[in-house]
């Protein structure tokens, strides 16, 4: 994931029966307020409208093509209402533009002192005429926290924040490439996926058999550079467990293998057939790896789940740290409010926030051997907030479903071995209830922190996708 400094379109809405000042005044406090906030704005010259700012038709054909022209930049749009607005100006500027962007309306506070006819606002009222004409053209939009409140309030920064991430969300999903590394394991047909649904949202899975990885990885000497370097970069991430110094430079090779087939394929993100392929015929675990990749925000999916990999970048996008792929794994004693989420692990390092060691799988090592296992990524994952997420695509209904919630990771100890965090969930038995009820699968993605706000709104607003946010 490459993060890049968001462009937002601007629209400051006036009104002829209004002050226009009010107008000119917000004109130059927003630009000024996301300038500092490290944003880019698209916005029409002021000399280009009589007060600088959009109303009515004409004015609303000069920033439909403005913004037509920079919509390779523009990651959303910024509606300000500091009087009652023209919704012809606002939603004509949109809709004519042809983008198809997130929009976020803020309309500003009326003071109980400034109603007099040259310093009312009446944007209250406005908001609602604008929002009614989005609802009649379908131009999606989001809400702000109050329906009006003052530019200078922490209100409007955190809008824009949570604004900013939604943006990122829908951005980052849309043109999607997502690598699917092997073949789904034979005994987890829960990882059955339609890419047909996905691609009808703009998603694509671009495979490739595991017998070509490995055979890139066969033909890197062990003497190469990028493997020594690779060998010292997977040194420094975590206690290396290994009696065989040459299963490093294994997983090493295999892992430049991975990592030069997403680049020359344009990959985004991935979901690779960690078992039994590549223990069985080459020597090695795919956990580091993976793991790794997540760190910098290229999620990498268990068990070819395609669906959860592009959960976990969804997560990734929405809180700019690392997500990880965890099983709904085990009941906690009897309180039904916690679980226990593990696995062998693939999670990115800073997912932890704790030490870790690399290692041999542990359940699949006491089959295939240890000594074919290496590079499992271990620890016991840090107490914190968290929020989870889970996409699923249901070919009987023909749509895209998914769930999602918040709760916290626990310093409960718990003695299995592998990746592990025992979670803490709200009412867990009635969403336990809902998925299984619902046909989704074991996994689920979990990132660090409170995201749930910008998930509901990026996908269940913007990219249509079913969503059930569990309470």
């Amino acid at each position: 994931m490459e993060l890049k400094k968001q462009t937002w379109g601007v629209i400051i809405a006036t009104r002829n029966i209004f002050n226009a000042k009010l107008a000119v005044d917000a004109r130059a406090k927003v630009l000024a307020k996301l300038e500092q906030m490290g944003f880019n704005s698209i916005i029409l010259p002021s000399e280009e409208t009589p007060t600088g700012n959009i109303e009515g038709y004409p004015d609303a054909v000069k920033c439909a093509e403005l913004f037509r022209k920079n919509s390779d930049v523009i990651d959303g749009i910024l509606v300000v209402l500091p009087n009652f607005g023209d919704e012809l100006g606002v939603v004509n500027s949109i809709k004519m533009s042809g983008l198809k962007v997130p929009v976020l309306v803020v309309a500003v506070d009326d003071e109980n002192d400034k109603v007099d006819v040259k310093s009312r606002r009446d944007a209250f009222c406005g908001k609602l005429s604008v929002c009614n004409n989005f609802y009649q053209y379908g131009v999606k939009f989001t809400d702000t926290i109050y329906h009006t409140y003052s530019l200078d309030s922490a209100e409007f920064t955190k809008d824009i924040l949570k604004f900013s991430a939604i943006c990122r969300v829908v951005k980052g999903l849309k043109g999607l490439r997502v690598g699917a590394v092997g073949t789904r394991p034979i005994g987890f047909q829960t990882m059955r996926v339609s890419e047909k649904l996905l691609q009808a949202s703009d998603i694509t899975v671009v495979p490739v058999d595991m017998s070509e990885i490995i055979a890139a990885a066969e033909k890197i000497s062990e003497n190469d550079p990028a493997v020594i370097a690779k060998v010292q970069a997977i040194q420094s991430y975590g206690s290396c467990a290994v009696v065989a110094k040459n299963k490093i430079a294994k997983q090493a090779r295999f892992g430049l293998a991975v990592e030069r087939w997403i680049e020359a394929n344009n990959i985004d993100i991935s979901a690779i057939q960690c078992w039994e392929s590549i223990e069985k015929n080459y020597g090695c675990a795919a956990c580091v790896t993976m793991s790794m990749m997540g760190e910098k925000l290229m999620p990498s999916a268990c068990e070819v789940d395609v669906a959860g990999t592009v959960s976990m970048y969804a997560l990734a996008l929405a809180a700019q740290t690392p997500s990880a792929l965890l099983d709904w794994n085990n009941n906690f004693a009897e309180d039904r409010n916690k679980v226990v989420c593990t696995h062998c692990s693939n999670y990115p390092k800073s997912f932890f926030q704790n030490d870790i060691e690399i290692g041999s799988l542990d359940v699949l090592g006491t089959v295939l051997g240890n000594e074919d296992t290496f590079g499992a990524v271990k620890g016991k994952v840090a107490a914190g907030d968290m929020t989870y997420f889970r996409i699923s695509t249901d070919d009987q209904k023909g749509i895209i479903k998914s769930y999602l919630g918040e709760g916290s990771m626990t310093n409960d100890p718990y003695g299995m071995d592998g990746g592990i965090a025992v979670c803490e969930i709200p009412n867990l038995q009635g969403l336990m209830k809902f998925m299984c009820k619902n046909g989704f699968e074991h996994h689920v993605a979990m990132v660090r922190g409170h995201v749930a706000e910008i998930l509901e709104e990026a996908i269940g607003n913007y990219l249509g996708w079913e969503l059930y946010k569990h309470q």
